[in-house]
């Protein structure tokens, strides 16, 4: 694949299974409802370690606007590449976001909770704070980023299961810092499925709260840019 698919893949792989996940557990009459946030963020980790695994070989998997953010800042990626890998990461996650809900489309039929409708696509605070929110994306970004440079040069490798330790670190954050505001970390897993929420003929659905959607995007890359400082410091 060339790196354009290869990020359009990987991404689309993410938000497939992410999206899948959390569409089981809030959307009603499903299998797995109800079944919490652990599961949710496993699944996301699971939808990290597909889409790694699958891109890392033709795009290094950057599968997030904030990590080509940073190995760019860093002068590890060409800044003339950025426009490229963006664009195929935000038309991947509405790919992906378009087949999770084809998966689910009779759920989204049910009468429902408009608001679990659309967390199925984004997310959304617990607790609905400018400040703080935006605070928790860009901590959430900043510990994924430094995670994810120091994960890019291993002293070892694990084969196969090299995008492993990237899916732990998702994980951990889903579990630990996740609960605030959902976890966005990632621009184009926000951004792209949102879209989708707007234009696909959902029963009963909301807006899309696009007041909110600037903080999952500007908050990430204000948390990858100072992981990446903080990583040329070390």
């Amino acid at each position: 694949m060339t790196p354009f698919f290869g990020e359009f893949i990987g991404t689309g792989l993410l938000i497939t299974f992410g999206q899948g996940v959390v569409a089981n557990v809030v959307l009603p009459r499903t299998k797995g409802q109800n079944s919490g946030w652990i599961v949710i963020s496993f699944g996301w980790a699971i939808a990290v370690f597909v889409g790694v695994y699958c891109s890392a070989g033709s795009s290094k998997a950057h599968l997030n606007p904030a990590v080509t953010l940073a190995f760019a800042a860093l002068g590890k990626f060409p800044w003339a590449q950025v426009p490229q890998y963006i664009a195929a990461q935000l038309l991947g996650a509405m790919a992906g976001s378009s087949l999770a809900y084809l998966s689910y489309r009779g759920h989204f039929q049910e009468p429902g909770d408009p608001n679990g409708k659309l967390a199925v696509f984004c997310t959304a605070p617990a607790i609905r704070h400018t400040l703080d929110n935006f605070v928790t994306e860009v901590i959430g970004t900043f510990v994924l980023i430094l995670g994810v440079l120091y994960i890019a040069s291993p002293s070892s490798s694990l084969g196969a299961l090299d995008a492993l330790p990237v899916a732990l670190l998702v994980l951990g954050i889903g579990l630990s810092l996740g609960g605030p505001t959902g976890y966005a970390i990632n621009p184009a897993r926000d951004l792209g499925p949102r879209i989708m929420h707007t234009l696909l003929p959902i029963a009963g659905k909301r807006d899309s709260d696009w007041a909110y959607a600037w903080i999952p995007i500007a908050g990430p890359v204000v948390g990858a840019l100072l992981a990446a400082m903080v990583f040329k410091m070390l």
